[in-house]
C-alpha cells in the first residue's frame, strides 16, 4: 500500500506473513517494511491502513517491530500496543544456513539491537 501527498508518492508499506514461525498461525500478518519520505503523519496513515486492509482480508492480528531506540509514536497514534521485547540478534547467519547481511541499500551494516514487537488486534 502507499500514501501520497499532493500527487507525489511519500510512503509505502509491505504486509506479509510473520517472520517469526511461532506467530505464523494463518490469522496473523506482519508489516515487514515501511518507508516514507518523512512527510508528516505518513507512517501513522500507513499503519492504520495496513490494519484495516488486514482486517478486511480476515486476519485477526497484525504485528510489526521497531528498534528499542525508536519511539513508536506513529504506531501508538494508529492504535497499536507494545507487546514484547526481543533480544538483539547480531546476524541471521547460522552454520546450517550461512547468509551475507546487507541493509536495503546494499550496505554491509544494518541496525541491530533489541526490538519491540507491536501488535494490533483486529477481530472483535
Amino acid at each position: 500500500m502507499a500514501v501520497e501527498c499532493d500527487g507525489t508518492l511519500c510512503g509505502v508499506a509491505i504486509i506479509g506473513r510473520p517472520i517469526a514461525r511461532r506467530l505464523d498461525d494463518g490469522r496473523t500478518c506482519e508489516v515487514t517494511r515501511l518507508a516514507t519520505t518523512g512527510e508528516r503523519n505518513a507512517c501513522s496513515i500507513l499503519y492504520g491502513a495496513a490494519a484495516r486492509a488486514a482486517k478486511a482480508l480476515g486476519y485477526r492480528k497484525i504485528v510489526t517491530y521497531t528498534l528499542e531506540s525508536e519511539p513508536g509514536s506513529s504506531l501508538r497514534a494508529a492504535g497499536w500496543q507494545k507487546t514484547a521485547k526481543t533480544p538483539a540478534r547480531g546476524t541471521w547467519s547460522v552454520p546450517s544456513r550461512p547468509r551475507y547481511q546487507r541493509d536495503l541499500f546494499g550496505n554491509d551494516k544494518r541496525p541491530t539491537g533489541p526490538k519491540i514487537r507491536w501488535e494490533r488486534e483486529l477481530a472483535a
